[in-house]
């Protein structure tokens, strides 16, 4: 039997207030409650159907991942299976214990140490103490907070809170481990043992539900995936025809990127990015694709609706398995912006240059309100950028573009000592 069995599920919301920003009384909202709940016939403009007619199953000992943009229902459905919310409609069967990691300390407490959280989990997850004895340092080794173990986690920084969770998710024994973007925080070497321990979870017999927006880690870890978009199941199967299909689907071959208020985008939205142009690197001429070293500039428009102070913008460009490739923000070259107004502007970076090799590339851009260190706006996948060979230098695509040759090309200087052929025919004589 299936650890996981989902038909049609489906969860709508209801979005209150006839005009956004109105407020109602509490007799207008229990009456809007009554009419929500006689009516099967709700206005589609006055609802949001988050997940619909979703069906799939994951057998025993498997790995699922889970892509789409944000607002695609990835969140909502893991709810759904972690019991967190109801659906409005269909069913989902878990067999086994489950074990969610949707946010960073779900379910602990700030108040309590390290200690009592790790019981306090244990014990919401129905496993008996002397379970939790069994796998205690295991955990406490995992998050490397022996030192800080009997502290308060709410004194803990973001990256030992999110260590410890997710050690007690992983560590607890469940039959199914569901997972949700836990390598968009921490380092390479914690992201690299969060996967090697979910790949352990797999191959002993456990089942993974996996969300990330980091496609190599959805390949490395799941043979199979499915692809939502718009709350619905918009494909299934073997991993890398579902990532290349999703991959494919974003808008490309444009020198231009409007925003609008369907792009893959999260922030606090004090600043948002309104347009992102690809432009000449002396003139205003728009690019559509790229040749290998040609230089180039990248335009990022925006609106701020609030001051903001020591803001930071920057961009990034992505492979096609959405590693970044290469990066860079306004305070990394020095270049300051004590203050942005309230107003509409832009930004300009000069690429100079580049060594990237031919291939597909996405571009990702983004504003960071330096004050408290959170995004303003964050928009995943801007669009498309190809690179392409030069058509006046033919030659170089003999030497750029074969398969496995990497994403970069690194000028290097090849040179032969005086008395290295002598020292290695010595050697030669002496073996």
């Amino acid at each position: 039997m299936p650890a996981i069995e989902v038909h049609n599920l489906s969860k709508v919301y209801r979005l209150t207030g006839a005009r956004q920003g109105q407020y109602q009384t509490l007799r207008d909202a229990l009456g809007g409650m009554l009419k929500w709940g006689r009516s099967a016939n709700e206005p589609e403009a006055r609802t949001l159907w988050a997940l619909r007619d979703v069906s799939f199953e994951v057998k025993q000992g498997e790995a699922l991942g889970i892509i789409g943009r944000n607002g695609a229902g990835k969140s909502t459905l893991l709810k759904i299976l972690s019991r967190i919310t109801e659906p409005t409609s269909g069913y989902a069967r878990m067999r086994g214990r489950v074990a969610s990691l949707l946010e960073v300390g779900t379910g602990f407490h700030p108040e309590l140490t390290g200690r009592e959280n790790i019981y306090l989990n244990g014990t919401i997850l129905g496993m008996k103490r002397v379970e939790i004895n069994l796998h205690f340092d295991e955990i406490v080794a995992f998050a490397e907070v022996e030192k800080f173990i009997d502290t308060p986690v709410k004194h803990y920084s973001s990256g030992m809170y999110m260590r410890l969770a997710f050690g007690v998710a992983a560590y607890m024994s469940p039959e199914v481990l569901i997972v949700d973007e836990v390598l968009a925080v921490g380092d390479y070497e914690f992201q690299r043992r969060c996967l090697g321990k979910m790949n352990q979870v797999a191959h002993s017999g456990r089942t993974v539900l996996f969300v990330s927006h980091n496609m190599t880690a959805i390949e490395e870890l799941c043979p199979q995936s499915i692809l939502l978009k718009n709350g619905r199941v918009d494909r299934s199967g073997p991993t890398h025809e579902v990532v290349a299909h999703y991959l494919s689907s974003t808008t490309g071959g444009q020198s231009e990127w409007v925003i609008d208020a369907h792009t893959d985008r999260e922030g606090t939205g004090n600043a948002i990015i309104t347009r992102v142009e690809l432009l000449a690197a002396d003139t205003d001429a728009p690019i559509k694709s790229l040749c290998f070293r040609q230089s180039f500039r990248v335009r990022i428009h925006y609106h701020a609706s609030k001051r903001l102070l020591d803001p930071r913008f920057g961009f990034a460009f992505l492979s096609d398995k959405a590693e970044r490739v290469f990066q860079s923000e306004t305070i990394e070259v020095g270049f300051t912006v004590p203050a942005i107004e309230v107003e509409d502007g832009w930004f300009d970076c000069l690429v100079a240059s580049p060594n990237l090799l031919p291939g597909l590339f996405f571009l990702e851009a983004w504003i960071v309100e330096r004050a408290n260190v959170a995004f303003a706006d964050h928009i995943y996948r801007v669009g498309r950028v190809e690179i392409g060979v030069d058509p006046d230098q033919p030659e170089q695509g003999t030497y750029l573009t074969y398969p496995g040759r990497g994403r970069v090309f690194m000028d290097c200087e090849w040179s032969r000592p005086e008395g290295a052929l002598l020292e290695a025919s010595t050697k030669e004589q002496v073996c």
